[in-house]
Formats: structure tokens, C-alpha cells, sequence
């Protein structure tokens, strides 16, 4: 028995298999697959450049493409346009360092099509190394474990960490005395602080809010949810937004009405990025951050997110008196605090007999 079409019948179905193949291309258009296969032969993705260096943006296109434009964004900004597959150069002197992606948007006919890569940009310098002096050094309450410092109209505004412990205070800073004061409830672990206006905003660590108060009263008027950031570290404000740190190399900019985020920075030094950014503050167009679990301060250009300088504070850490290995491993170097007025600089640690003025003998310092 022969099972199957006669061979009459099988070549009839493939003729009108490719009859109606010819119709959809009448119809919808034969597109060369070279047409639509588009990429950039430079750079590659996730290829790493130093600031500085000039990047090679290239297409890979058949030469027989009929492109009619191509425009080249750098994030979401445009950069170039061209209106062939010429290459283009991209300059990185003053750009933010880190993850950049780099997008085409290609017009062929009345067809756009958008390819995108990734590039990584680093410092090209190591950070200065400061050096400093001690000025004078104050009393600080060793019960507190320093997680936001701000010098504010003559006193201390402090935050303290660990769950049942964590607080907002006003500090008299002579004498380390607590002026004023108000408790987070126990499932809280505190963070960073930031007097802004008639308000101090405090954040928390894992527990993904913030905390509104009035200034005067410290009764709390209100929260705030965090946005794309991991977790809640340390405050300031550049006289525009407010400056936020989540334990990473990321320093997130948010909105100083709506305390919403609105990008971040990410920060760099010759090696790559610097991690665990902690407390913070803004000196004369700078931004000051301590590093946890180490006894650096971390000078970053708030343009790029370049380490420019770094002080280490290993000299001040308290000498034989935290007593078990958990105390002497977690008691760190934290708080940065700046008295405009005064040109004075005070630094401290988590729950460390005193608090510091320095004065840092370097140019950049001034």
C-alpha cells in the first residue's frame, strides 16, 4: 500500500506554498535579514574606559543598509547625530563615572530601530592622601552609636542606631550633653539625619522608611517611603537635594520637598567603585563620607562621583577601650560634621569617649 500524495499533488501544495510566500512579500515588504541585523562593533559591552579616554562608538551594518539617520544618546542624552553609519567619538572628561549605556537609534526607511550597549567609566587618578591636625576634642556620650552628626545653629544634631536604642537628639557640644531628645520605637534601627527648613528628616536601616519631625518640637509629623535604594545610611543636603547613601558605592539624590529619589551618583576611585559609603556631609562643593568599618574619609567630586582626596583617622580611634572583639569591630569612625561659619570640622565614632575637631592641612580641605 503506498501511503502519501502523488508526486503530481506534492509539487502543487509546494507552488502555492511559494505563491503565497511571494504575496506576503508584495504585500508586507522582503526585508534582507542583513537589514535588520544591527550592533555596535565598538565598544563592547561592559568594556571599561577611565576618564579621560575617548570612546569609539561604531556601528556593525551591511554596507548596503540605506541609513537614513543615526542618533547616539549617552543614558538618555543625545550626543551626536549622523546621518550615515560613520563612527562617532565620545570625549569623558566631567562625566559621572560608573555603568553608562550608550544607545543608537537608527532610521532605515520609515523603519527605527534601537540598539543599546554598556560601558563602565573609572577614575584615571588615585585619591590625594590628606593629612590633619587635632584642634580640640569634646566629651560624646558613649552610649551612642553615631550613625548621622550635623552641626546645626551652635549645637549637635545626632542620630543613634541599634534597635531599642535609636534616637534624635540635640547635643551641646562642649560639654556632650543631651539638650533634647526623642526614641524610635524598638522595631527600628536608626540611621542618618538632616535638618532641612523647619524639618529633621531620620532614616532607618532595613525598614525602608524615613521619618519627618518638627524641628523644634521633635514630634513627628510624618514618613517617607525609599524608592529604588537598597537600604538607608546616611544624610546631607548641597543646597539643592538631599544626598543619600544606602551602603553601597551609590549616593542617591532626592527631592527636598517631596523626599522622592531622582538619580543617583556612583563613586569611584583608581581601583573601581568605593562601597560601604556611610555618613555624610557637603563642605564647600564637596562631599565628605565616611567608610564603614574602616577609619577613611572619602573627598568625592559631586559631578562625577570621583574620589579627588581621603583622610584616614586611624590615629583617633579610641586606644584599648572597647573591650570585646564585637565592640572593636563595629565601633568605628562614623559622623562628619561642619561648621560653616566657623570653617570648623568635627569627626567622631559609634560610641567613642570623644568627638574631634580637626583641621586638615591640605589645599583641597580649604
Amino acid at each position: 500500500m503506498h501511503f502519501g500524495l502523488p508526486k503530481k499533488s506534492f509539487l502543487s501544495q509546494w507552488g502555492i506554498i511559494f505563491s503565497f510566500a511571494i504575496l506576503a512579500c508584495i504585500t508586507i515588504g522582503c526585508k534582507d535579514e542583513k537589514e535588520m541585523s544591527l550592533s555596535f562593533s565598538a565598544p563592547d559591552q561592559g568594556q571599561n574606559f577611565k576618564v579621560g579616554d575617548e570612546i569609539n562608538i561604531k556601528l556593525d551594518a551591511p554596507k548596503d543598509a540605506k541609513i537614513s539617520s543615526v542618533v547616539y544618546l549617552l543614558d538618555s542624552t543625545v550626543i551626536s547625530t549622523k546621518s550615515n553609519a560613520d563612527s562617532v567619538l565620545l570625549p569623558t572628561k566631567g562625566l559621572p563615572l560608573g555603568y553608562r549605556m550608550i544607545s543608537a537609534i537608527v532610521t532605515q526607511g520609515e523603519k527605527k530601530d534601537t540598539i543599546s550597549t554598556n560601558i563602565v567609566l573609572k577614575s584615571n587618578k588615585a585619591p590625594v592622601k590628606l593629612s590633619y591636625k587635632v584642634v580640640n576634642s569634646f566629651p560624646h556620650d558613649t552610649t551612642a552609636y553615631t550613625e548621622g552628626l550635623a552641626y546645626v545653629d551652635g549645637k549637635l544634631l545626632e542620630s543613634t542606631g541599634e534597635k531599642g536604642a535609636s534616637e534624635l537628639k540635640w547635643v551641646d557640644l562642649k560639654s556632650g550633653k543631651t539638650l533634647q531628645r526623642t526614641k524610635l520605637e524598638p522595631q527600628y534601627f536608626g540611621e542618618g539625619s538632616l535638618k532641612i527648613g523647619d524639618k529633621i528628616i531620620m532614616l532607618t536601616w532595613q525598614e525602608s522608611i524615613g521619618f519627618i519631625f518638627d524641628a523644634k518640637t521633635f514630634k513627628q509629623i510624618g514618613t517617607f517611603p525609599y524608592g529604588s535604594s537598597r537600604e538607608g545610611w546616611g544624610l546631607t543636603f548641597d543646597g539643592k537635594q538631599i544626598l543619600r547613601t544606602d551602603g553601597t558605592n551609590r549616593i542617591w539624590k532626592m527631592n527636598a520637598n517631596t523626599f522622592k529619589e531622582e538619580g543617583y551618583l556612583e563613586v569611584y576611585n583608581e581601583n573601581g567603585p568605593v562601597e560601604s559609603l556611610n555618613e555624610l556631609e557637603y563642605i564647600n562643593g564637596k562631599i565628605y563620607a565616611n567608610v564603614y568599618l574602616t577609619s577613611k574619609i572619602v573627598i568625592i567630586d559631586p559631578l562625577t562621583g570621583m574620589v579627588e582626596a581621603e583622610l584616614d583617622l586611624s590615629s583617633l580611634v579610641p586606644q584599648n577601650f572597647f573591650k570585646t572583639d564585637d565592640e572593636k569591630q563595629n565601633n568605628v569612625l562614623n559622623g562628619i560634621a561642619w561648621d560653616a561659619k566657623g570653617k570648623r570640622l568635627f569627626v567622631g565614632g559609634k560610641k567613642w569617649p570623644k568627638l574631634y575637631e580637626i583641621k586638615l592641612d591640605n589645599i583641597l580641605a580649604k
